[in-house]
């Protein structure tokens, strides 16, 4: 018999916007949640590796839930690879501690925050490691072989370790360049420090303990309202409508990470089949919510499977978006009052996400 375990490290999606353009924030905060099949996950006095690889592109552009079909020449093409090195310390009485630093390295190609919309398209990067968490961990019931189910709460800090003031040049003109912060789709970090929260749970429903349910829900909340970072995306001037409204600076977002599902073991190996919910919301829990931020959510089916071994187990995911909504934030809804006329900025996102890793028990 297997002893089930849940390493939710949570991961985001949310979107932000830039005058009429869309794009989308991609950070990888806390690397991918995964239900794991790990032989001795309950052990005590034990450490665990666990590495997770993503890659994200986004090239769609969203107005709430329509696709705006933006022309290939002035598409915001993100492209996010990052990896998250977890280490986890297995306590005794079902505690853990986890230590998580994730490294990225992105590129955003556009026009519009460069000459111009239907002009030369121009490609700025960021690399680096991002922000760091410290987490504890606690299974609500004794860690024992043939319970049928559990639940694990986690608590934490998000560390603002990453740059979130990284800088590359645009191309005003073909002739000139100016160093400027990238857009905060390819930041390093939010520049908050943040209160990690997390809910795992399974439960087996058979008596083979072949097939089980899972959750796991993540919700990191950033007190810090806003960065310092100028709004002003690529060096250019914000409006005088946009400052009055709040949006002069960039949001330091909470966001949120939902996860359930079936999964069903078979030796060494488990597949698994579930619905992924994550975002971010138009209000944070704590402190204000103006600055550009672009609230909404991303729906996905995930399907995963896992190969296990004597001493890792690999796995995959892949979830693929199902339904996608651009909510109107603190800042848009300012906008609508003082102009008259009703604002919600387009944000963007992509088809799928790939995650790769493996967990090895040291």
């Amino acid at each position: 018999m297997k002893k089930l375990s849940f390493l939710l490290l949570g991961c985001s999606l949310y979107s932000l916007h830039l005058q009429s353009q869309g794009c989308i924030a991609v950070r990888n905060i806390s690397g991918f949640g995964q239900y794991n099949l790990a032989d001795n996950a309950f052990s005590t006095s034990d450490w665990q590796l666990n590495i997770t690889n993503r890659y994200f592109k986004a090239f769609r552009d969203y107005k709430e839930t329509h696709d705006l079909h933006t022309p290939e020449q002035n598409q915001n093409v993100i492209k996010s690879y990052s990896m998250d090195i977890g280490i986890t310390r297995l306590l005794r009485n079902g505690w853990s501690l986890n230590l998580s630093l994730p490294i990225s390295a992105n590129a955003r190609t556009t026009s519009a925050e460069h000459g111009g919309l239907n002009t030369t398209r121009y490609t700025t990067h960021s690399f680096g490691i991002g922000d760091i968490r410290i987490t504890a961990y606690k299974w609500l019931l004794a860690p024992t072989v043939k319970q049928k189910g559990n639940i694990q709460l986690g608590f934490g800090l998000k560390l603002p370790t990453g740059d979130y003031k990284y800088q590359d040049h645009f191309h005003w003109r073909s002739d000139t360049a100016v160093l400027a912060p990238v857009n905060p789709s390819i930041q390093l970090g939010d520049g908050g420090t943040g209160i990690i929260t997390e809910l795992n749970i399974f439960y087996f429903l058979n008596k083979t303990n072949r097939m089980s349910v899972y959750g796991n829900f993540y919700y990191l909340i950033n007190p810090r309202e806003q960065n310092g970072v100028p709004a002003a995306l690529g060096g250019r001037p914000i409006s005088a409508n946009q400052i009055k409204a709040g949006g002069g600076e960039v949001s330091v977002t909470d966001i949120y990470s939902m996860r359930a599902g079936v999964n069903y073991n078979l030796n060494k190996w488990a597949f698994s089949l579930g619905v992924r919910d994550e975002g971010a919301p138009v209000h944070d829990l704590i402190g204000g919510s103006l600055g550009l931020r672009r609230a909404g959510y991303t729906v996905s089916v995930e399907p995963g499977v896992i190969f296990k071994m004597k001493k890792a187990s690999l796995y995959a995911y892949v979830p693929v978006t199902a339904a996608h909504s651009i909510k109107q934030n603190v800042v848009d809804k300012n906008l609508t009052k003082l102009t008259g006329t009703y604002t919600v900025g387009p944000g963007g996102s992509g088809d799928y996400q790939v995650f790769v890793g493996a967990l090895f028990k040291l």
